[in-house]
């Protein structure tokens, strides 16, 4: 990586830090508001919206980026194009609550825009196979962007967890994508997002004076979906580097949303049942909870994600290995479950 991108990313962090300062202070003068109810995880009114900063910082660092020929075209379209579009839908959901059918549609719109723009999914390295899922795995790859995108929404619920998250899944990426190939353009996009979000994570940190809201949260799915993607063009095995990377985040979503639809729940519906928000509850702490994700991250997924880069042709089957004690943790702290339980 050039030291030229380094550099960038620190722009990336001053300037998200700075405008996300100057968001809260329009945020409260304009009453754009996060009130406290009853399924709501915070007890404080906050100003909402600040991800707008991480959006703005991470789109002119790209940009630079591009000037600097450090990232690719296709890439670069694919991330501002798409990701404006989710980041606009969002920023309007945050001023006036759009449908669920209106934000799924953009949301769709926006995945086959990354889709088209990166060539579709690429084949998978399955143990010593390269397969090719065809139009099956363009479709597959359809939905998993928008689910991407709407968990990273629906974990967004406590001070400081959606940020930190994104911090770890884009700059681990980087770092270990540089393992893979010198060649890669991802890695410099990555640590550029993941710069623009501590930039916002300093006012974001438990306890929050800032929320994210879905024109952050559904910007930083888009954009880790999009450079998973992107960075298996590269190498047919870091698919699951990434899906490994993220783990905490898409199990407990998954998890909570399989059982609400079990019990025909409306899923767009603001809940606290998801396994980080029920410990924060029993903790009685959102920032003992976000240190927990962290160690999580960094004592588990981050080693079990190095092991799929050392060890290309077994990364498919470690994926299995990382999530299944996260998926034992969600069940046993309730991740989804009603009151009764399932």
């Amino acid at each position: 990586m050039a030291p030229e991108a380094l550099l960038i990313s620190v722009l990336a962090l001053a300037v998200s830090a700075s405008l996300t300062k100057a968001v809260r202070r329009l945020s409260w003068a304009h009453g754009l508001l996060d009130v406290p109810n009853e399924r709501s995880s915070h007890s404080a009114t906050t100003p909402r919206g600040g991800g707008v900063s991480i959006v703005i910082a991470a789109t002119l660092a790209l940009l630079l980026l591009r000037w600097m020929n450090a990232i690719d075209t296709r890439l670069l379209l694919a991330l501002i194009g798409g990701g404006g579009v989710v980041a606009a839908v969002g920023f309007l959901d945050d001023h006036h609550r759009l449908g669920a059918g209106v934000r799924l549609t953009v949301h769709g719109v926006a995945a086959l825009w990354a889709l088209a723009c990166l060539g579709g999914l690429p084949p998978l390295e399955i143990g010593h196979r390269l397969v090719d899922l065809g139009w099956a795995g363009q479709g597959l790859a359809l939905v998993a962007i928008v689910w991407i995108l709407n968990l990273f929404n629906f974990m967004d619920g406590i001070d400081g967890i959606a940020a930190s998250e994104a911090v770890f899944v884009a700059c681990a990426g980087a770092l270990l994508g540089l393992a893979y190939t010198s060649a890669s353009v991802v890695p410099a996009a990555a640590l550029a997002v993941g710069a623009a979000c501590l930039g916002f994570l300093l006012w974001n940190w438990p306890p929050a004076t800032i929320f994210m809201g879905d024109v952050g949260s559904g910007y930083l799915g888009y954009a880790i979906a999009v450079m998973a993607l992107a960075a298996t063009r590269d190498n047919p095995a870091a698919l699951w580097m990434w899906l490994i990377l993220g783990g905490v985040f898409f199990v407990d979503a998954t998890v909570t949303v399989v059982r609400r639809a079990i019990r025909r729940e409306r899923l767009h519906q603001a809940h606290r049942g998801h396994a980080y928000q029920r410990l924060a509850q029993r903790w009685g702490s959102h920032q003992l909870v976000t240190f927990a994700v962290i160690a999580l991250n960094l004592g588990w997924l981050l080693p079990c994600a190095l092991l799929a880069v050392l060890y290309p042709q077994a990364a498919f089957w470690i994926v299995p290995g990382a999530l299944l004690p996260l998926l034992v943790v969600a069940l046993a702290l309730g991740s989804g479950a009603g009151n009764g339980g399932l």
